[in-house]
């Protein structure tokens, strides 16, 4: 347990510049706060004492501003940075080495029955006001970026933008050290793209053009 509990304040310090204090993560940072109270808060969902559990759970959502459901299972080493207005639902499941910015949420559709939340496997990253909702899975090591809606599938080693989500491959790899501001835009990618095609077809028009004058003359 102790050994977890120095693991959990390393990943926060190895993920944020800010402090590499540890009395201060313990004290101050809402994220690790929010995770050990939602690890008390499982322990009590899983041994059939749903009440306290949700009184553990409310009571931390009302002092950090962070909502993570009693029967979420949470892996080792995830890091919540800042984290107001994180939500995670019931059913949501997150593995080991995962990075969760404000704002994120792992919810449901309103449609689904039984595993109605994602499942986020290991070292994934979700940018801030990403999310993520309905029993998908996000495989592991993919990115999702500030502010996408991803209600498919994610393959692991991916990076996922926009709303709707949509996937982006770089030669099939994953992209190390992406961080939420310097994101692929598919969007952008593809109109340049077009603008490229037109301009190819422009001067083959005009080579056309220059043909059939030539003939006529």
């Amino acid at each position: 347990m102790f050994k977890q509990y120095k693991e959990d304040i390393q990943s926060f310090i190895d993920h944020d510049p800010a402090t590499d204090n540890p009395l201060e993560i313990i004290l101050l940072y809402p994220g690790f706060k929010a995770l050990r109270s939602h690890k008390k808060a499982h322990w009590f969902y899983n041994h059939n004492m749903p009440f306290i559990a949700r009184a553990i759970s409310q009571r931390s959502a009302h002092k950090t501003g962070i909502e993570i459901h009693p029967g979420a299972k949470i892996g080792r080493r995830v890091v919540i940075d800042h984290g107001h207005g994180i939500v995670i639902g019931e059913t949501a499941e997150v593995g080991d080495d995962v990075m969760i910015y404000q704002g994120v949420t792992l919810g449901g559709t309103g449609k689904d029955i039984g595993k109605r939340h994602p499942t986020v496997e290991s070292g994934v990253m979700i940018g801030a006001g990403a999310k993520v909702l309905g029993p998908i899975t996000i495989g592991k090591n993919a990115k999702i970026a500030a502010g996408a809606v991803v209600v498919k599938d994610v393959e692991p080693n991916c990076t996922v933008v926009g709303v709707p989500g949509e996937i982006v491959r770089i030669d099939g790899e994953r992209v190390d050290d992406l961080d939420q501001i310097n994101i692929p835009d598919p969007i952008m990618n593809a109109i340049r793209k077009n603008e490229e095609q037109i301009r190819k077809l422009q001067g083959d028009i005009k080579e056309l053009k220059e043909i059939v004058n030539n003939e006529n003359i």
